[in-house]
């Protein structure tokens, strides 16, 4: 009875690792036969567990949704990774998953061997949250799971949209993907009226439900987090500057994080930063970390800055003139 419950736990966590299985791979795995594997399925049947098949030569066996949950079987790594994934999200930007994720998090570490706990307790331990400005916006569980579901399923979504400055519209899209960016979620789709592309911030989608008809995926526009951090950074800028640096643009390119800013090349000897940050002060830093000569134009906060930083620079070495 003993070697049966085994192999019983064993077939759940195959049938939970992968989409199909075939009943001939299953018996290999499991080193018994196949009338041994139809015993077995009939087993979680029994138990609950919606195992699906199919017959003929490229049958096989699927766990489908049930009515219930079923147990789940987590390696090691997976149920680390479930644990510190349920942590973070305790204290992130979704709202209303903060107390089911405490809950779901005190269920798991309650059953982790001790090897594990303290494989968890440790990254706990020596990981240090960076504290914020300024909260990210709230984004609700239920919007971003409707969101998900439309791209999933390749549904038209209808929602009416806020802009920056608070006036709403009605929006028809094609959904394809949600990216995340600092604090926010985005979302990338077709806009069906506009006829083009376009990104969304999620906390300032309200959706109608239920969604629309289904569409034929179109091809995505290149990689769409490159398209989300072009189009995100700078609108999300308080200061915005554009600056003759004085090297190549694949120089340029290599120093800065992609959400600093985009490189355009003059000749091969210098190019153009657009760049931009919330404050002057943390764009003056941006470009000091540069390690590269550059010009400022402009704008007149940003050049006024620079001229009392290198003077004060003068003085701190001594060869203030």
């Amino acid at each position: 009875m003993a070697d049966t419950s085994a192999r019983l736990l064993r077939l759940l966590a195959l049938l939970q690792m992968r989409r199909e299985w075939t009943g001939t791979e299953l018996a290999a795995r499991l080193e018994v036969s196949g009338r041994t594997v139809r015993n077995d399925v009939e087993r979680l049947r029994a138990l609950g567990y919606p195992v699906h098949g199919t017959r003929g030569s490229v049958g096989g066996y699927r766990l489908g949704a049930g009515a219930q949950l079923p147990p789940l079987l987590l390696d090691d790594d997976e149920a680390v990774a479930v644990a510190v994934g349920l942590r973070t999200a305790a204290g992130g930007t979704i709202t209303g998953v903060e107390e089911t994720s405490l809950r779901a998090l005190a269920k798991l570490e309650q059953v982790l061997p001790s090897r594990l706990r303290r494989r968890v307790q440790a990254l706990q331990s020596v990981t240090v949250p960076v504290p914020r400005d300024e909260p990210g916006p709230r984004v609700d569980a239920d919007t971003l799971t409707a969101l998900a579901a439309a791209c999933r399923d390749s549904e038209r979504l209808r929602f009416d949209y806020a802009d920056h400055s608070g006036n709403a519209t009605r929006r028809v899209t094609e959904p394809y993907r949600l990216v995340t960016w600092g604090r926010r979620w985005y979302l990338v789709a077709w806009d069906v009226d506009r006829a083009d592309w376009r990104t969304f911030r999620v906390d300032r989608i309200t959706p109608k439900l239920p969604s629309g008809p289904r569409f034929t995926p179109r091809e995505l526009p290149g990689d769409v987090t490159d398209r989300v951090r072009r189009g995100v950074s700078s609108a999300a800028w308080r200061h915005h500057a554009t600056v003759t640096v004085h090297a190549p643009a694949t120089e340029v390119a290599q120093r800065i994080n992609p959400a600093v800013g985009t490189v355009e090349a003059i000749d091969e000897h210098s190019c153009l930063l657009h760049t931009g940050a919330d404050s002057v002060h943390t764009l003056a830093v941006h470009l000091g970390m540069l390690d590269l000569d550059f010009t400022a134009d402009g704008p007149p906060e940003l050049v006024d800055l620079l001229a009392t930083l290198s003077r004060r620079y003068d003085r701190a070495t001594g060869s203030a003139g």
